[in-house]
């Protein structure tokens, strides 16, 4: 080619090999499982970290030129995962843009994209990586159903201008379908995995996974695909299955036929956290290593509250069953990502995510630590991702977040985010509080209150 142009500029690229930091002075939380560390510092070349390590060790290496950052005892974590967002159902690229650049001024690095669009999330994936926009990177799912769910207005909204069901991120599956073809079409859209949704059994589900693997392609499973069971899929070999309150249908009685006709949930069942199919089952997702999206506070948010008594109700019942669920998970040691599938309001400072890890700790028993590894680790593990994200230990893409209060103690404190790095860029959260809308004047400082603000985006319909 002649008259190559440089395309589009990359203001927030990640940093050159070459290109060495040190954030010595922290107090690292790292997400391998060891205890929080003081006095360590990071060293990143680039995009990767280099070196991990006790400050004086790491001072009597430091390389000639190396850009120093005192952290002064400051907190630091891995980026956080947002193990299930929809960005382009429907497309709206400014609104995508936004829900991105607030994800990843708040910590985020990564986010999974539960299918949508995938015309405008592989550009939108392609620019948060080359740093054309500010945003986490983006691991995206194409979709694989029966046909009876393309009828679903969301699946028009996402195949805009082709036919729903026939184009390579939005496949309607049939006991006709080349699975071989209908896979390698889907990994032609650089997806990083196949999301099967509903009205597929389990002999079909089981066929699609097992091709998804043999062409190197991991499966995220809704939890329940009526009529294939959450069992079935499990032991058909998702590697991930997302909304813990689908979890429900293992087991009931009523028969399962169709994602649109799903039999009343008996909420009473499980009550006591003790349902001893649904511990069947998690004992099965331990030894698979099946990781749980749980979603858990999604019918605890505005997104799905509805209006009038009823719905409110079956908002509340929801939410207590998802609480009780997961924490059974949680117990049983199954690995639970933190997914949310809603969004807070354009003008609330914080992500939903942050309201996911709160249920977690104050509806589900667990620890902000290991809430901390639910949007780390886990997280990186959920999408496919864990050699290189998830942690903060050299070899890694440079990816970790600086707090000034120790989230270890109370999870509200990731509130105070002061930095995010991101494959060695850093972005300082005062500058997205300066441009944020809502932003009142500068040096306004949001406060814990203001992330109340009631989310407004649409969740997936998971009913």
């Amino acid at each position: 080619m002649t008259d190559e142009a440089s395309g589009a500029p990359a203001p927030h690229a990640p940093t050159v090999k070459g290109t060495v930091a040190v954030y010595r002075g922290a107090t690292l939380f790292d997400g391998t499982g060891r205890p929080a560390r003081r006095s360590t510092s990071v060293v990143t070349d680039g995009p990767v970290i280099r070196a991990v390590g006790d400050d004086a060790v790491i001072a009597r290496e430091l390389p000639e030129g190396a850009q120093v950052f005192d952290l002064d005892g400051r907190f630091v974590v891995p980026g956080l995962i947002d193990a299930h967002q929809h960005i382009a159902t429907p497309p709206d690229r400014p609104v995508a843009e936004a829900v991105l650049r607030r994800l990843l001024y708040s910590g985020v690095t990564a986010i999974r994209d539960m299918a949508d669009d995938l015309r405008q999330v592989g550009d939108l994936a392609r620019a948060t990586l080359v740093g054309e926009i500010p945003g986490p990177d983006i691991r995206y799912a194409a979709l694989m159903a029966g046909p009876g769910f393309f009828d679903d207005p969301r699946t028009h909204q996402v195949s805009r201008g082709e036919t729903p069901g026939a184009v390579p991120w939005m496949q309607a599956i049939t006991e006709d379908t080349d699975l071989r073809l209908a896979v390698a079409m889907a990994r032609g859209t650089h997806a990083a995995a196949i999301k099967v949704y509903a009205d597929l059994d389990h002999t079909t589900v089981a066929a699609i996974t097992a091709e998804a693997h043999r062409q190197g392609i991991p499966v995220w499973a809704h939890a329940t695909v009526f009529p294939a069971t959450p069992g079935q899929i499990v032991a058909a070999g998702a590697d991930s299955v997302s909304h813990v309150t689908l979890l429900a249908f293992e087991g009931t009685d009523a028969p399962l036929t169709t994602y649109k006709n799903k039999p009343p949930v008996a909420y009473e069942r499980f009550d006591a956290g003790d349902d001893p199919r649904i511990e069947e089952l998690f004992a099965l997702m331990r030894r698979r290593g099946t990781v749980l999206d749980a979603t858990a506070s999604m019918w605890a948010s505005e997104a799905l509250a509805g209006e009038g008594p009823e719905d409110a109700a079956r908002a509340e019942a929801n939410t207590g069953l998802s609480a009780a669920l997961t924490a059974q998970a949680h117990r049983a040691g199954v690995d639970i990502a933190t997914g949310t599938d809603y969004e807070t309001d354009p003008e609330a400072p914080f992500p939903a995510l942050f309201e996911e890890l709160s249920f977690l700790v104050r509806r589900c028993g667990m620890s902000p630590e290991q809430a901390l590894r639910s949007a780390t680790l886990i997280g990186a593990r959920s999408a496919g991702a864990e050699d290189v994200m998830g942690s903060v230990e050299a070899g890694k893409l440079a990816n970790f977040v600086v707090l000034e209060e120790d989230p270890l103690r109370d999870i509200e404190r990731l509130r105070s985010v002061t930095l995010t790095v991101k494959r060695g860029r850093r972005f300082e959260r005062r500058d997205y509080d300066l441009t944020a809308p809502g932003a009142e004047r500068p040096g306004r400082v949001p406060t814990p209150e203001a992330a109340e603000a009631a989310p407004t985006r649409p969740a997936e319909e998971t009913r």
